[in-house]
């Protein structure tokens, strides 16, 4: 049992092209970091909240002014995703709480991407819906409903909807990767994924598809605690203890495994590096008890990660309540605690999870970027009611917290002090857009958003799985 914060316990159970965007920036046209210092003294926490396999279309893709799916005169969108056995499925109107998705592995990044034309994502669907362990997951219905093509709005997820008509909306956030959820973690904490054939870092090479087995290799290369760690900089990862649904290589459907703080894992890769164990910080892998501790006492870190359990992921078969009532919860702590006056809260999604996404991602090297995820940015600074339509990825929170915490420093094998094989520095990709412009610091704070962490939405079943978790 753990207790959410309003008091009430909660039971756990257990590459193709660039597509033009506009690009905002600072009142000056720059970064306000450096210069004046606007934003030191401004923003002193950093928090990302790392929910799982959604793209941006799925969640916002009706939203007001955000580069989202374009009605017809007749109520439709004009997109038929074509089937394996002909014919096709339009986009519509999901209002299951439980979602099925598809594949979302590298292999199936390229079928969705269809060389552009942006239409395997059902065919996908079908091909991966086969021989599912799980029956209650509707991607393992054969012949069911094929929600690829499915897509929520306001009715269904109110609280998200409302921190972006408050705060900031990222439309062109894409994920650091094109593949699945085990390389999306280590882009979000490393700005890589690879896997090594020692513990010496210059023996890592590119991977995108690392499967489970990779959990009893070591990840030699440099992630950005080391950088924290050397500058003194206080981070945790609060990670929720119980399944981990995701599967081997972005497969649908697996056997669930437990995960834990202190034990390596597809969602909790950070006790794998060795350099987070010879700098001696396997301990700020915490559970999610703690950060309810730490925002109550007055002492959450200067960086932070949020990693879900299976059942608050949002990861198929998660159900959407569940993920947003989490999510609220902790932005809810947040905004309540000393913190909130310097914080800034980024809630994103690891990958697309198999859903339509209309926008072709850019190739800004071997690696990536893969497809749109949904992303936010809430803290008294945001710009309000802000649409940001930069192209971004998780590159952008490391250099966004390197600027902030490191002076600049970035995950550079020239000058990290401990060089790695890592083909690019991420952080200055081209074209990779500043976080920085999503934030006001000459305007009136904006004041905390407590929202009700079930406010039901109108799913077809209510929201049964968040009333009935005691949120």
């Amino acid at each position: 049992m753990r207790r959410t914060p309003t008091g009430l316990l909660l039971l756990f159970a257990g590459g193709c092209c660039l597509h033009p965007v506009a690009v905002g920036g600072g009142a000056d046209g720059g970064s306000p970091i450096d210069g004046g210092g606007t934003a030191r003294g401004k923003i002193e926490h950093v928090f990302v909240i790392f929910q799982e396999n959604r793209s941006f279309d799925h969640y916002f893709g009706t939203f007001p002014g955000a580069d989202g799916l374009e009605a017809l005169p007749d109520g439709g969108f004009g997109v038929c995703l074509p089937k394996v056995d002909g014919g096709c499925v339009p986009l519509y109107h999901d209002t299951s709480d439980v979602n099925g998705g598809g594949p979302h592995g590298h292999a199936n990044f390229l079928a969705d991407l269809a060389d552009g034309g942006m239409d395997g994502f059902v065919r996908e669907q079908q091909k991966g819906s086969r021989d599912c362990l799980n029956a209650t997951n509707p991607a393992c219905t054969n012949g069911g409903v094929l929600d690829a093509a499915g897509y929520h709005d306001e009715r269904e997820l109110p609280n998200y909807w409302a921190y972006a008509r408050r705060y900031v909306l990222q439309d062109h956030l894409f994920e650091s990767d094109s593949s699945w959820s085990l390389p999306a973690h280590l882009f979000m904490v490393s700005d890589w994924s690879a896997h090594c054939a020692s513990a010496d870092p210059t023996s890592c090479v590119s991977d995108l598809d690392l499967s489970l087995k990779t959990q009893s290799y070591v990840y030699a290369w440099t992630d950005l605690t080391y950088l924290l760690h050397a500058r003194g900089v206080s981070w945790k990862n609060y990670l929720v203890q119980g399944s981990e649904p995701d599967c081997d290589e972005g497969e649908m459907d697996c056997s669930p495994t437990p995960q834990a703080a202190n034990v390596p894992s597809i969602w909790n890769v950070l006790p794998q590096f060795t350099d987070v164990k010879s700098d001696g910080e396997l301990g700020n892998v915490v559970d999610f008890d703690q950060f309810y501790r730490d925002a109550a006492a007055g002492t959450l870190p200067q960086v932070a990660w949020f990693f879900p359990s299976g059942e608050l992921s949002e990861h198929p078969p998660a159900a959407v309540s569940m993920g947003q009532a989490y999510v609220t919860g902790i932005v809810n702590a947040i905004m309540q605690s000393s913190a909130w006056p310097t914080s800034a809260i980024f809630v994103v999604w690891d990958d697309w999870g198999g859903f339509y996404d209309h926008v072709v991602p850019p190739r800004v090297d071997a690696n990536g970027y893969g497809f749109r995820v949904p992303a936010l940015v809430i803290s008294p600074w945001a710009k309000p009611g802000f649409v940001d339509h930069q192209t971004l990825s998780f590159d952008a929170y490391s250099k966004l917290i390197e600027d902030l915490f490191l002076g600049g420093q970035r995950l550079d094998p020239a000058t990290d002090g401990r060089p790695d094989s890592r083909p690019d520095v991420r952080e200055d990709a081209p074209g990779l857009g500043d976080l920085m412009a999503d934030f006001d610091f000459e305007q009136q704070p904006l004041p905390p958003l407590i929202l009700p962490q079930c406010p039901g939405g109108d799913f077809d079943d209510g929201g049964v799985a968040c009333a009935d978790a005691g949120f």
